[in-house]
């Protein structure tokens, strides 16, 4: 029990710094979805920064959503290292894009289709989370480089 107290006090952050890791995973997502539409729809600039400012929106407001309740659990737990932020980041990230893509895990109204193709969904959707979650892992590592300190 006293090595998980000790590790606990490794890390810490403060308001200002999550704030700043706010920002820093905004823009970590901003970059991504500018790559996106650059490879979407040319290299025009206006497009891009449209991409690039959207994309950091909805990023930042995904990690308030719905890694900032996970980011309080795993630092009330003392798990605050980047193997932590990294994890929660990536099942996050899997887990919103893979509901997004399967009607909510099939919980909502789909359209009709025969089970072969709804496999077919489901392994499409599985991939394409997987790829996602990778960037989801990216800021959550982002966030954590920003957020905590270690404590000497």
């Amino acid at each position: 029990m006293a090595e998980r107290v000790a590790y606990a006090r490794r890390y810490e952050t403060s308001l200002d710094r999550a704030g700043l890791a706010l920002g820093a995973g905004g823009l970590v997502g901003g970059v991504f979805a500018a790559i996106l539409v650059a490879i979407g729809s040319g290299p025009d600039p206006l497009n891009i920064l449209v991409g690039f400012v959207i994309g950091m929106v909805i990023t930042a407001m995904a990690a308030v959503g719905i890694g900032g309740p996970l980011w309080v659990i795993l630092h009330a737990a003392g798990r605050r290292g980047p193997v932590a932020a990294t994890l929660s980041g990536a099942i996050a990230g899997f887990a919103l894009f893979l509901g997004g893509q399967t009607y909510g895990f099939g919980l909502f109204a789909a359209p009709i289709t025969d089970e072969r193709t709804w496999l077919f969904r489901w392994l499409s959707a599985i991939a394409v989370s997987v790829v996602l979650a990778l960037v989801s892992a990216l800021i959550g590592w982002t966030m954590w480089r920003v957020a905590y300190r270690r404590i000497l």
